[in-house]
């Protein structure tokens, strides 16, 4: 999904949608719900998926994926390969949005810019940085937590222990928003979060 004014000579920071795996959903189901944020904040958003179902909806198979879409971008736009990359997810899409972040940022050449995280349960970022060594330089990325205050499935104390859990692991630009609302995505919070993006990364 692209911004009305698109421009390619320009740089456009790109926002990378995952789905959880949980009652068949697929990423390109999820985009939409980002899609008037990100185009208001002036986000290209990006969501993979096959035409064929996996045996097993895996963390490679989700890799491979999203991996060839970026390089399609890059190969039609060689000058996307330096464009700001965050990541965003809800409730099981928020954990495999840190993991695949935390895995790609080896790639040096992949500029994250934040990670989105909605209706997260538990700190699969931590875990994922202490298995695929990123460099240093991702404890800096910025990550929003969005928190429903009557969430049953992900409560505040559990999305309050995923926010202490990223600071002891070395994040260094974390915030925690809470709204009034139970498991759900606050859109408002998908566009503060990008505008605070692009506040940190100065694009």
């Amino acid at each position: 999904m692209f911004p009305n004014n698109f421009d390619p000579a320009r740089e456009w920071p790109i926002l990378i949608v995952t789905s959880t795996t949980d009652l068949g959903r697929t990423s390109i189901m999820d985009a939409p719900a980002y899609r008037d944020a990100a185009m208001k904040e002036g986000w290209i958003v990006l969501a993979t998926d096959a035409t064929i179902r996996p045996r097993e909806d895996s963390l490679r198979w989700r890799l491979s994926i999203l991996t060839a879409a970026l390089q399609m971008i890059r190969t039609e736009w060689p000058q996307s390969a330096r464009w700001p990359v965050a990541f965003a997810g809800f409730s099981g899409g928020a954990k495999r949005s840190g993991i695949l972040a935390a895995t790609l940022a080896s790639n040096r050449n992949l500029r994250i810019c934040g990670l989105f995280l909605a209706g997260i349960n538990s700190d699969r970022v931590s875990a994922a940085y202490q298995d695929y060594h990123p460099p240093a330089e991702f404890l800096t990325t910025p990550v929003w937590i969005s928190s429903g205050n009557a969430d049953q499935i992900a409560p505040a104390g559990a999305e309050e222990n995923v926010y202490y859990s990223l600071k002891r692991t070395g994040f260094t630009q974390v915030r925690l928003e809470k709204f009034f609302g139970g498991h759900g995505l606050k859109r408002a919070d998908v566009q503060r979060a990008l505008h605070w993006f692009r506040e940190i990364g100065k694009f």
